[in-house]
């Protein structure tokens, strides 16, 4: 009798290369068209003009050489990310090489005991408001590995970790409330009052963080009672891994006291920088960089030992880094395919002959598949806004739900596709992408039915148009 193998998931290097080749296919296939961008005077944003599609003269497909081109494009262009991940991931390892964040979990595990549930429940909720109201993302690349720590020290598991922080950025970034990426964006694009029908998206953001919660206390109480039912059980956490034991070596002196002092500031100073100053990326990772570097003299570090725990985190961080430039190639891809704005023409044509219910239901689906050719929120605003605007008010639908299709379909599935900002953060938290399915697909199941339900409850109540 044959016995079939069990099916292993491929790692999340291979998963992205998979994408990369199909992409290639598809410019083999799928007609080059564009449309005309354009700038708007009074917002600044350059969007599509939606009634300028054309065909382009002659094809560009993708060889197979340009492919490899392609990826090495993606590498440089994705360098920025690529970077912030490396410095931040500095600072966190030197923060823990000083012993002041095994001092700092112990107070607080001390403080907490037998309420662990509580501080998951607490962080939960603070990271999703984080993303919900300005837009936290990038930044929590440099704070998942401490809540993987913290998650482990409580007797939980990476993934718990993981969801504290990750996913709920994740889903808060997604329930937007006055996310300046997202909504901020496609309310300016479709002439609606900034941040308007906020109401309507407080429940939304309260509906989908209570079940992000319900569902990561619902693994952690399990793995709790049997470490062995985790789905990361076997997996060498490296660095990441702190005992609850060893904690006691570690008194919360002074020093250590004002280590995390300066670990929490610079991350403060980021949020205000980039809030007010009009930082990004480079700026993100110079500071990371600059933080590491005080709190290795602080502590008295040789240089010698500064630069090797920089290349020590450098490699291992290398799997996060591979990811971010694997998935940036897949839109290069596509631009020199020149087929990316043919998607989109063709994915929208069908709504403008539903009725405005399923047309709205329509939208949120595209929406969600959108997501995997343009995982940026302002990008696929950008792109896709100027063409649901006006199919929207041609089916009858007020102009708020198209956005809250857009939202939904750009934002959860970012916690779904694998080339979403949840492959970089599972790579940083050592999670392998199949265990992360594994967690999260069930819930993301759940999340789908939600959206879906949400978008019918905005078209039963004329949701909008402020």
């Amino acid at each position: 009798m044959i016995q079939m193998k069990k099916f292993k998931m491929p790692n999340a290097i291979v998963i992205l290369f998979g994408i990369i080749v199909i992409m290639t296919v598809l410019t083999w296939i799928v007609p080059a068209g564009n449309f005309e961008r354009v700038k708007n005077a009074e917002t600044g944003i350059t969007v599509v003009n939606a009634a300028s599609f054309r065909l382009a003269d002659e094809r560009t497909p993708v060889g197979p050489f340009e492919m490899f081109l392609c990826i090495q494009k993606g590498f440089v262009e994705s360098g920025s990310i690529i970077f912030l991940i490396f410095f931040a991931y500095f600072c966190v390892y030197t923060v823990t090489k000083t012993g002041s964040l095994h001092a700092a979990i112990n107070v607080l595990l001390k403080k907490l005991q037998g309420r662990e549930t509580t501080v998951i429940v607490i962080f939960m909720i603070l990271f999703s408001l984080a993303g919900s109201t300005y837009g936290e993302w990038d930044t929590v690349y440099g704070l998942v590995p401490i809540f993987v720590g913290i998650a482990i020290a409580m007797g939980y598991d990476a993934l718990v970790g993981l969801a504290m922080s990750g996913m709920a950025v994740g889903i808060g970034f997604a329930s937007a409330t006055t996310n300046p990426f997202t909504i901020g964006i496609a309310q300016a694009i479709a002439e609606l009052p900034i941040f308007s029908g906020i109401l309507f998206r407080l429940v939304v953001l309260a509906a989908f963080t209570a079940i992000g919660i319900w569902w990561t206390l619902r693994y952690a109480k399990r793995v709790k009672r049997d470490p062995k039912s985790s789905y990361v059980y076997g997996v060498d956490m490296g660095v990441l891994e702190i005992d609850r034991s060893s904690l006691e070596k570690h008194p919360f002196t002074a020093k250590r006291k004002f280590t995390i002092l300066l670990l929490f500031a610079t991350i403060i100073f980021i949020v205000f920088a980039t809030l007010k100053l009009g930082w990004y990326l480079d700026e993100m990772s110079a500071v990371f960089l600059f933080s590491g570097f005080i709190i290795s003299l602080l502590w008295k570090m040789p240089p010698d030992e500064i630069t090797d725990n920089l290349i020590f985190t450098c490699c291992d961080i290398i799997i996060g880094a591979l990811i971010v430039g694997m998935s940036r190639s897949i839109m290069v891809v596509l631009a020199k395919g020149n087929i990316l704005d043919t998607i989109i023409y063709g994915m929208y044509q069908p709504l403008q002959y539903m009725p405005k219910w399923l047309a709205a239901e329509g939208m949120l689906i595209f929406q969600n598949i959108m997501n995997l050719f343009i995982p940026s929120g302002s990008g696929q605003a950008a792109a896709v806004m100027p063409i649901m605007i006006p199919l929207s008010d041609l089916v009858g639908l007020n102009r708020q739900i198209a956005i809250l299709a857009y939202q939904f379909g750009d934002g959860y599935s970012n916690l779904f596709w694998p080339v979403g900002g949840i492959i970089i953060m599972a790579a940083i938290s050592r999670v392998p992408i199949g265990k992360w399915y594994k967690f999260f697909t069930p819930l993301f199941g759940i999340m789908l039915l939600m959206e879906a339900a949400f978008i019918a409850l905005a078209v039963a109540i004329g949701y909008g148009p402020f």
